[in-house]
């Protein structure tokens, strides 16, 4: 069966901050429309990869290519929708006052923009908040706002960085529904996450410890090939091997 050409490639990267080795020859690609999960736990080095995927920071060595670009490029950061793991947000600001100074990066103007900021903030439920001061938000309201500021310019390719940590079960849910019916228009989605349910969720999986990437397949795949019965005893499998 054909395989559509890689929309991210990532070949022999490594990070290093002074003498400390971040991450250490990650090679991956992420296909059209999918959404690759990045599993690991916290200080793994899934946001430092995530990081080099849009561009905020660059590889030691190695090289990583978004759109057939090498990165880091800014003329690419139009067609990608990044949530950070810090809220990105003017406390100070309305939600709606956030919206409208991030639309106008995006270039959304006028009925267009409007359209834009009901729909994303019925997608994480904060409707009757627009309004409300953002420092009068919970954390997890924050986390739904950063989401929704991601969403607004209808990226080809969205990078969220832990995006439901905070979020009710329940709205999770509902995100993960919105999330899928983007794949099914063409969107493309890398997440980073530690919940091995979300993990489950993804169409494939890169599983990052210490810098390494131990594994990557499908969720099933990996679960199979481990000869395991859940993705967590699967990344200690693979863990273990790799160490």
């Amino acid at each position: 069966m054909a395989r559509s050409s890689p929309l991210i490639q990532v070949n022999d990267a490594s990070k290093q901050f002074n003498k400390k080795i971040v991450l250490e020859h990650i090679s991956l690609e992420v296909i059209p429309a999918e959404t690759f999960g990045l599993l690991g736990p916290s200080g793994s080095g899934k946001t430092t990869l995530v990081k080099l995927l849009t561009g905020i920071d660059e590889t030691t060595s190695g090289s990583i290519e978004v759109f057939n670009t090498p990165m880091p490029n800014l003329s690419i950061l139009s067609k990608i929708g990044y949530m950070a793991q810090a809220d990105a947000l003017y406390n100070e600001l309305s939600a709606l006052e956030n919206l409208d100074f991030y639309a106008a990066l995006y270039g959304l103007r006028g009925a267009r923009r409007k359209q834009r900021i009901s729909a994303v903030m019925e997608v994480v439920a904060l409707q009757d908040h627009l309004h409300k001061k953002v420092h009068q938000y919970s954390g997890g309201m924050k986390r739904r706002l950063s989401l929704a500021i991601a969403l607004l310019h209808e990226p080809p390719l969205l990078v969220l960085d832990e995006p439901t940590v905070g979020i009710d079960p329940l709205l999770r849910q509902a995100i993960w529904t919105e999330l899928k019916a983007l794949n099914a228009k063409g969107t493309t989605i890398v997440m980073t996450t530690h919940v091995m349910d979300e993990a489950e969720k993804c169409d494939r999986l890169g599983m990052i410890r210490d810098g390494h990437l131990i594994a990557i397949d499908t969720p099933a795949a990996l679960i199979e090939q481990s000869g395991k019965t859940t993705i967590e005893e699967a990344f200690i499998h693979y863990g273990g091997v790799q160490s």
